[in-house]
């Protein structure tokens, strides 16, 4: 099987990171990312997600965040250790990616009874897309915990 083809990032050098620590195990934190992942951040109803390499999803985010569409494709998972898929987000406003795609890699590592959550979204267009998504995912992190207790 042929790799999964990667956004080029070469010029749009861009990211943000953030780090979290989950009271649940990897295997709960990877299902949330994967196979529950309207229990927590997308809109039930309208999620559309098989987590394999070169496979695409698309989801309306929770409606009281506002109403946005994100599109993507996976470009790697292990089980109970990485998620990693471009994420597209945008409605023509400044809002989400601005219609790039970009790279979201969510890695989990064991940390006594919970999971280590790291989260690197890259290949911004602009630093206003880039801060929103700062701002954002601690929140997001922060939601999925409490998904989890």
């Amino acid at each position: 099987m042929s790799a999964v083809p990667r956004p080029d990032l070469s010029d749009r050098p861009l990211q943000t990171t953030c780090e979290h620590v989950v009271d649940a195990a990897p295997a709960d934190v990877y299902a949330a990312w994967t196979t529950r992942f309207d229990a927590w951040f997308a809109q039930p109803g309208t999620l559309a997600l098989v987590p394999e390499p070169g496979r695409p999803y698309f989801f309306y985010n929770r409606d009281e965040w506002g109403r946005h569409p994100h599109y993507g494709r996976f470009l790697e998972v292990v089980e109970n250790e990485l998620v990693e898929m471009t994420w597209m987000t945008g409605d023509g406003t400044p809002e989400g990616t601005q219609g790039a795609e970009t790279v979201l890699r969510v890695e989990l590592t064991p940390r006594g009874d919970g999971t280590h959550v790291r989260l690197t979204h890259s290949g911004f267009v602009s630093a206003e897309s880039r801060d929103g998504h700062a701002e954002n995912w601690p929140l997001a992190l922060e939601i999925l915990a409490d998904a989890l207790a």
